[in-house]
């Protein structure tokens, strides 16, 4: 799916939840949907203050919180460091520079079968599951090679 196309169903799906589309909002969803990098709030607050020069990052952080409550995005929280944001498309997981914090997405089908077996195993009503993969990416392997 293109992403103008991914863009036009997001903005559609707000609409039909009530949530009215400001020009700030469609450039913060606009930029998740681009963005391959995960981006923190700050990221998405500094990427487009150039065009909304009185835009807050608590305006940014806002938005965030609509698109999440509204199903569009995640919030990607790893230790400490600052929430990513990453917009909800298919079923995939995070490999995680371990150096320079970089997260990449990885497509490989959803473990449906992993919670099913958990759920009988345990008993529990198993509502969802997380899978990180940890490692340096090829850049911080080069620099750490030199």
């Amino acid at each position: 799916m293109t992403v103008s196309m991914q863009l036009k169903d997001a903005l559609e799906m707000l609409k039909e939840s009530g949530v009215r589309i400001t020009p700030q909002r469609h450039a913060i969803l606009e930029f998740l949907i681009q963005s391959m990098t995960h981006p923190t709030a700050d990221d998405i607050y500094k990427s487009l203050e150039g065009k909304f020069p009185n835009m807050s990052v608590a305006t940014v952080y806002n938005n965030l919180r609509v698109f999440r409550e509204a199903g569009l995005v995640k919030e990607l929280t790893y230790g400490d460091a600052s929430s990513r944001f990453d917009f909800v498309t298919t079923d995939h997981y995070h490999v995680i520079c371990e150096d320079c914090g970089k997260i990449v997405d990885f497509l490989y089908p959803g473990l449906d079968e992993v919670e099913a077996l958990a759920s009988h195993v345990t008993g529990f009503k198993v509502s969802h599951h997380r899978m990180e993969l940890y490692g340096t990416c090829p850049e911080c392997n080069k620099k750490q090679s030199h």
